[in-house]
């Protein structure tokens, strides 16, 4: 914790870093007064209980958006398109050797693909936008014909996606961290006061329900602090299995350049434990959603029985959560096999004179590498599951599932602050003419 605070103290001291950082919370800022402006064109209560009908898909929105949904604001949509379109760019990535071949050009690749991402993002916003007005038609005003006023809000709903969408790039060109990231972290953080606010309300009804006015109190007070310490513990946790690594060893053979002998030193190949990060859960919601999403749009519940029967099926029932947890398993294998490349990783050992001990060079070090990476992916499946799905599961038995952390938050909290740190440490060691000055030192009585 000290490190923590030791970082953001001298990451404020070093001009660069201090305007970076105040810039990043100016553009947060601008979202969070965002999701304050309503779209204009629909009555914001008939909006909010038309969204509260769509149960945990609304949840999750909601959440995404900072809370820009439920009060109807231009902002609504949130990050959603993006994160969408991100997701169906990395896919056709392996499909369509065009997309392929532009990822791996460096940076000029990489800004040809975010530009694409980019207006992938606002053409799912539109696609996006036009069903939300749809589906809560039933919200727009009368003053103005039906067609015009759905176009209207449909319009302004893709705008404030392309909103989003702009301040993310501007956090990522003269901010500090991920825009995309931090906008969710924001938005999850703007939650974090009504989060604590329903668990004081339950603990109050807790309270209440003791005749012994003394008693109730110390009771809500202890449930108050356990349900605290929880919370806690499940981020320690994350935050432990984020970091962990497994290091394999890796030995370089001795150069001679010149008069100067260079390698002969041991490293490591470093493999994180959480490799896929958040996506596999967010691959898990985003089609688990789907049937919710047809069911609110083309069906009407009150007169469809089997589209009563599906929507309840994926809102919560004990079969939802047993496909949930398949799901991210599968997701993740799937995400590590197109992102994770052992080939390549076993060829630059290889180009660079190194050799993994006890493994040959070629396809066992390939082998060895991909065996690794496999049973790691165990280790995460499993552990992305325990934090989605268990705080849930007991939120739900307790009667506290509006208070306790959902695994996606958790992830997204951790993931981010994580991130965010290690940043600001990078620029600091950068900018530090002592840590600069030590490199110098060591490398000369390494020569």
């Amino acid at each position: 914790m000290n490190g923590i605070f030791d970082t953001a103290v001298n990451a404020f001291r070093v001009e660069s870093i201090r305007k970076r950082l105040l810039y990043t919370f100016m553009i947060l800022g601008i979202f969070m007064l965002g999701g304050l402006v309503a779209v204009p064109g629909i009555d914001g209560e008939k909006f909010t209980t038309v969204i509260r009908k769509w149960g945990q898909l609304a949840s999750i929105m909601d959440l995404i958006s900072g809370g820009g949904l439920m009060h109807a604001s231009i902002l609504s949509l949130g990050v959603s398109p993006y994160i969408n379109a991100s997701i169906i760019i990395q896919l056709l990535t392996v499909v369509i050797p065009a997309l392929e071949d532009m990822s791996k050009e460096g940076e000029t690749g990489r800004k040809k693909m975010d530009k694409i991402t980019r207006y992938s993002a606002i053409g799912l916003a539109l696609v996006q936008a036009i069903m939300f007005t749809y589906s809560t038609r039933s919200a727009l005003n009368s003053s103005l014909p039906i067609w015009l006023n759905g176009t209207l809000v449909a319009i302004t709903f893709t705008a404030g996606a392309a909103i989003v969408v702009f301040l993310g790039e501007k956090i990522n060109d003269k901010g500090i961290g991920n825009g995309v990231s931090l906008i969710i972290f924001a938005g999850i953080v703007n939650r974090l006061p009504d989060m604590v606010k329903t668990l004081y309300s339950k603990c109050v009804d807790i309270s209440s329900k003791i005749e012994n006015a003394v008693l109730g109190t110390i009771v809500g007070i202890l449930v108050f602090l356990l349900v605290a310490v929880i919370s806690v513990a499940i981020i320690v946790f994350v935050l432990y299995v984020q970091n962990a690594e497994r290091r394999i060893p890796v030995q370089y053979s001795k150069k001679v350049i010149g008069r100067q002998q260079r390698g002969g030193n041991r490293d490591y190949l470093p493999l994180k434990v959480n490799m896929s990060g958040v996506m596999p859960v967010i691959f898990t919601m985003s089609l688990l959603s789907i049937p919710s999403i047809i069911v609110t749009l083309f069906f009407n519940e009150s007169q469809n029985k089997f589209a009563q029967f599906l929507k309840q099926s994926f809102t919560g029932s004990w079969y939802y959560y047993v496909i949930y947890f398949f799901l991210i398993i599968a997701f993740t294998f799937f995400y590590t096999s197109i992102n994770f490349h052992p080939v390549e990783i076993a060829n630059n050992i290889n180009k660079n004179g190194g050799m993994i001990n006890g493994i040959r060079s070629g396809k066992p070090t390939t082998d060895f590498i991909k065996a690794t990476a496999f049973r790691l992916n165990w280790i995460e499946a499993f552990f992305l599951v325990l934090v989605c799905i268990v705080p849930t599961v007991i939120g739900i038995l307790t009667g506290f599932e509006n208070v306790w952390f959902a695994g996606t938050s958790v992830l997204i909290l951790t993931g981010v602050a994580n991130d965010l740190i290690v940043q600001v440490e990078g620029e600091l060691e950068i900018r530090s003419p002592k840590g600069f000055l030590e490199d110098l030192t060591i490398k000369s009585g390494r020569r």
